[in-house]
């Protein structure tokens, strides 16, 4: 199996175990939380070996969340801890329909901390993937500079580049800005993974294929596009000059109880995919099924599934006549 390299902040998350507003809650569940993180779990319970650059306080948080990473199998070498700054969390309400309220303690976390002086210790040489989100950039200057390097060396000693523009507005001081920065980091990519709203954002265009295309022209060799329930469209530039495009159908679920990490586990799907070389209808199928099974769960990432219950999930759609 392939070696993916991620870089992100993970967080301790306090989820309420009772419906209503946060200030009203009393009761809650600690668990670990992170774009990157919930895509690190998924892709070790896929079979993939994953590497995880962050850096973590000398905290109770981060004593948790280092503990967890290790018991998930996650690798955690590139992992910087320091007592001068704190390990971020979050809170999150219960909801009964619709996203559910997040609410961030993250600024000046340790992770926001993390600059250039890391580059000199990270080694892409034996990895297949370096995997990358918006998240993290978004976080001050200082992150988004070390995200640019670490794509430029990671992409000089071979590593495929992917990345979730995962965008997250309230970390970023203006929409101009994270436009202009999150098209920049894409135009790195090998593959680009945006949501179809994501893209019109970042784009301007509502189409998928237009959206696709927009990529396509920034140097991308495939753009990846979910559109959650609606399912996803891939469009990839072949070694012989042409055009690839797949549509694939999305999962019908009875009862969605929380969407927070779909798109993480859709992301699980297709770097996986492209570490197995698997066809683009079997990358999109996969990554949809891994999406559809990730919001039947309460947590981020405690619900992503080993290749069996995967396996399992995508045949019983196929018998039931499940998927749209």
């Amino acid at each position: 199996m392939g070696k993916i390299v991620m870089i992100g902040e993970p967080m301790a998350m306090f989820v309420a175990k009772t419906s209503g507003k946060l200030k009203d809650v009393r009761d809650f569940q600690m668990f670990t939380a992170g774009a990157e993180v919930n895509v690190s779990v998924g892709a070790v319970r896929l079979g993939h070996e994953v590497e995880y650059i962050t850096q973590l306080g000398k905290d109770p948080f981060g004593e948790y969340i280092q503990e967890y990473l290790e018991q998930e199998g996650i690798g955690t070498s590139f992992i910087q801890t320091t007592a001068d700054f704190p390990t971020g969390f979050q809170l999150k309400n219960k909801v009964e329909k619709n996203d559910p309220e997040v609410v961030y303690f993250r600024k000046g976390s340790a992770a926001s901390h993390l600059g250039k002086e890391l580059l000199e210790k990270i080694d892409f040489s034996d990895a297949d993937i370096f995997h990358v989100t918006g998240i993290f950039m978004a976080l001050n200057d200082m992150t988004y500079e070390l995200i640019k390097a670490l794509i430029v060396k990671a992409k000089e000693q071979g590593a495929l580049i992917t990345f979730d523009p995962n965008l997250r507005p309230t970390l970023w001081e203006s929409q101009k800005l994270m436009v202009e920065r999150i098209n920049e980091i894409a135009s790195y990519a090998d593959y680009v993974l945006p949501g179809i709203g994501e893209g019109f954002i970042l784009t301007g265009y509502a189409e998928k294929e237009e959206i696709a295309d927009f990529y396509l022209e920034k140097g991308a060799k495939g753009v990846i596009i979910k559109a959650g329930s609606n399912g996803a469209y891939a469009k990839c530039l072949l070694e012989d000059g042409g055009v690839f495009e797949q549509n694939m159908y999305g999962f019908k679920l009875e009862q969605v109880i929380d969407t927070v990490g779909a798109g993480d586990g859709f992301a699980v799907g297709v770097i996986t995919g492209l570490l197995e070389k698997l066809s683009m209808e079997e990358i999109l199928t996969r990554a949809n099924a891994i999406g559809a099974i990730q919001v039947s769960h309460i947590s981020d990432n405690e619900n992503l599934p080993t290749q069996e219950k995967l396996t399992a999930f995508i045949d019983s759609y196929k018998t039931n006549g499940g998927m749209e």
